[in-house]
C-alpha cells in the first residue's frame, strides 16, 4: 500500500514516521507547500518521497491519503481526494462543518472508500481498558462524564479553544457512551486575547438523563488532562499526566434507601476500596494506523470513521451557536 501524506507541520511528522513503520506500506510521499517542511522530513526521513503540489499528489499511485492541513482546508483536500478515488485519513475535527462531513460520507459510500476520523485517544491502552470496565458492567450504568483538558497552549487561528481541544474528548466520550444518545448542548466562554474564545465550559445533555461537562482552556498556568466517569456502580478517574496508576476505581457511590423526593429520603454515600487496573502502553498512533490499513483491505468501516467525526462535528457546531448567545441549549437531531 502507498500513502501520501498531506500537512508535513506540527502532526505530519508523526504520521509519516507511523505509516513508514506499516509492512503493509511500501511508499510514503509527503506533501507540503513549505520547503523548509519537505528539507525537514527528508533529512529524518530518507525513503520518503516529497512534493510540494497536492494536485501532484492526487495523479499519484497512492492508495490514500492523510490530511493533516487546518481544519478550514479538511473538506476541500478531503473532497478532492475522494474523487480521485483515494481513501483518507482525516485529522480532529473531521470537517468545519457538518454538511461538509455529510457529502464527503456520501461521495466515500457511492465510490466504496474509507474515511478515517483521527481521534487519536480511542486507540490508548487507557481508553481502552476504560471501554473493557465498561463493557464488563464494571462501573454500571454511566451517569456523568467529566472531563477537564487544560494548558497554556498553542493559540489557534482558525477556531476557539473548543473545536481545538474539545475533540479529544468529545470522541472519548462518545466511545464510552455509545449507548446514550446527545439531546443538547450549551457552551459558555470568554475571548480574551483575539476573536476566538480561549476559555470555555461545554455541556452536553443526553436522552438518558446522563450529563458531560468540559472544561477547555489555552491559558491555564497548569497543565491537567482528567476525566471522571460516574457510574451508578463505581466511578473511575482518569488522569492522563499520571505516570503510574493514570486508571483509578473506586467502590464509591450514592445509595436512595427510598423512594421518597429527594429532601425526604434516606440518602446513604458507599465508599469502598479503590484499585488501578493495568493499562498497556502502546503508541496509539501506531494502533490507528494499522486500524486505518486494515479497514482498507478487510473493506469495512474503522473504528473511528466518518459517522463518529459527523457527531463530534454536530456537537462543535451547537457549542459554536450556544457560546455566540450565552449559554443557549441547542437541541441536536
Amino acid at each position: 500500500m502507498k500513502i501520501g501524506v498531506i500537512g508535513l507541520g506540527y502532526w505530519g511528522p508523526n504520521l509519516v514516521r507511523n505509516f513508514i513503520a506499516q509492512p503493509e506500506v511500501s511508499k510514503v510521499i509527503g506533501c507540503d507547500l513549505q520547503e523548509s517542511r519537505r528539507s525537514f522530513i527528508q533529512k529524518r526521513f530518507p525513503s520518503a518521497e516529497l512534493l510540494a503540489d497536492y494536485n501532484d499528489l492526487l495523479k499519484s499511485d497512492v492508495d490514500a491519503i492523510v490530511i493533516a492541513t487546518p481544519v478550514d482546508t479538511h473538506f476541500k483536500f478531503a473532497k478532492a481526494a475522494l474523487e480521485a478515488g483515494k481513501h483518507i485519513w482525516v485529522e480532529k475535527p473531521f470537517t468545519a462543518t457538518s454538511d461538509q462531513a455529510k457529502e464527503l460520507i456520501d461521495i466515500s459510500e457511492k465510490k466504496n472508500l474509507k474515511i478515517f476520523v483521527d481521534h487519536t485517544f480511542i486507540y490508548t491502552g487507557s481508553i481502552a481498558k476504560i471501554k473493557e470496565l465498561i463493557r464488563e458492567n464494571e462501573l454500571g450504568e454511566i451517569k456523568y462524564f467529566d472531563s477537564v483538558r487544560i494548558n497554556l497552549g498553542l493559540f489557534q487561528h482558525d477556531v476557539n479553544v473548543i473545536w481545538d481541544l474539545a475533540p479529544h474528548d468529545l470522541s472519548i466520550m462518545q466511545y464510552l457512551m455509545e449507548d446514550s444518545k446527545v439531546a443538547g448542548v450549551a457552551a459558555n466562554g470568554i475571548a480574551n486575547y483575539s476573536d476566538h474564545e480561549n476559555v470555555a465550559h461545554l455541556s452536553v445533555y443526553f436522552q438518558n438523563n446522563a450529563f458531560a461537562h468540559f472544561h477547555v482552556n489555552w491559558t491555564s498556568p497548569v497543565k491537567i488532562r482528567r476525566m471522571i466517569l460516574g457510574g451508578d456502580k463505581k466511578m473511575l478517574v482518569f488522569n492522563d499526566m499520571a505516570n503510574l496508576e493514570k486508571i483509578k476505581v473506586y467502590d464509591s457511590g450514592v445509595e436512595m434507601k427510598t423512594a421518597e423526593k429527594i429532601h425526604q429520603a434516606l440518602i446513604q454515600y458507599r465508599i469502598g476500596d479503590m484499585y488501578s487496573p493495568k493499562v498497556v502502553q502502546t503508541e496509539a498512533l501506531n494502533l490507528g494506523a494499522k486500524e486505518f490499513i486494515n479497514s482498507i483491505m478487510e473493506n469495512r468501516l474503522p473504528l473511528t470513521n466518518g459517522y463518529d467525526g459527523l457527531k463530534v462535528v454536530k456537537i462543535l457546531e451547537a457549542s459554536e451557536k450556544s457560546i455566540k448567545n450565552k449559554g443557549q441549549l441547542i437541541n441536536i437531531d
